[in-house]
């Protein structure tokens, strides 16, 4: 995956927003205001991603191109080396487990605001 493929995937999601909040080399995406993934534009050997506790240290443990989110609370990120062995379509899968592990911890008033946000897109 290069870091053309991955911002384009993380923008292909609803409501989601790109940005520089930290420094002009971290890039974050955000759905709703929630952080979900986060990249270092500049070098791309590290993708930080939300992920659920336990799936999290399961994939450590399967994965060496997954660690403990750098920078981040340990138990509740990842990061993965893009530039390794891993797969482009299981990458894109932890993508959408972050983002969907955000919308669900949205409060409602959020999630109803997306669920209008992609009807409108249907329409």
């Amino acid at each position: 995956m290069n870091i053309e493929d991955f911002r384009e995937y993380c923008l292909s999601f609803n409501g989601v927003t790109e940005g520089y909040p930290f420094d002009e080399d971290t890039l974050v995406f955000k759905v709703m205001d929630k952080m979900f993934a986060m990249v270092d534009v500049e070098s791309f050997e590290r993708i930080n991603l939300k992920c659920d506790p336990v799936k999290a240290a399961m994939l450590r443990d399967l994965y060496q191109e997954v660690t403990p989110g750098y920078h981040m609370n340990k138990r509740h990120w990842n990061s993965i080396n893009p530039k390794g062995d891993l797969d482009d379509v299981l990458i894109k899968e932890w993508i959408e487990d972050s983002y969907n592990l955000v919308v669900e911890n949205l409060p409602r008033k959020k999630q109803k605001k997306l669920e209008k946000m992609e009807e409108k897109e249907e329409d």
